[in-house]
């Protein structure tokens, strides 16, 4: 049986131009090359005596951030960075920081695209790894795991953006 391929009047097969492509005729690549621990820590001021029951659950408050560094023009380290305290009353009863990287391979989208992908795709596929290493650590820590909920990384990315836009205003 003849190999049949679709061919366009120019000789293209069907669909090597569509807009899936970037402008340099790449096809649009995300790729993990690594990810790793940059930094992590775990602080229980007042164990054993924070560890014991507790009537009302104590306030936690987490805060999250997103880094990029180029590497390359198409490799970026991208690094999550979350921080929780929970805290009873006024006495902290665990403090855990982690910074939690990887490196990105970014090729093919358009220019206007990369940005995005970068502060919202990536921390987006590093987040459940670090979701784990937190509730592993303060599981380890003798609390129960602290299982961070999803987060929205395009909107994060959409506050970012207007907070960039409202600095260069008052620069101007």
């Amino acid at each position: 049986m003849a190999d049949e391929t679709d061919k366009t009047e120019g000789g293209e097969a069907a669909g090597a131009g569509s807009g899936a492509q970037a402008g340099n005729g790449q096809q649009p690549q995300l790729s993990v090359l690594t990810q790793y621990v940059k930094d992590l820590s775990f602080e229980s001021p007042g164990a054993p005596l924070s560890l014991r029951p507790r009537e009302k659950a104590p306030a936690i408050n987490i805060n999250i951030n997103v880094n990029a560094n180029p590497m390359s023009e198409t490799d970026y380290d991208v690094a999550l960075t979350l921080n929780a305290t929970a805290k009873d009353g006024d006495k902290v009863l665990f403090n855990v920081e982690l910074i939690y990287g990887g490196v990105f391979r970014v090729a093919g989208f358009q220019k206007d695209h990369v940005l995005p992908v970068v502060f919202i795709e990536c921390p987006r596929m590093l987040f459940p790894f670090a979701r784990q290493i937190v509730a592993e650590c303060t599981r380890n820590g003798g609390f129960p795991p602290l299982m961070i909920d999803p987060v929205d990384f395009a909107r994060m990315f959409q506050q970012r953006i207007a907070e960039e836009q409202a600095k260069q205003k008052v620069q101007a």
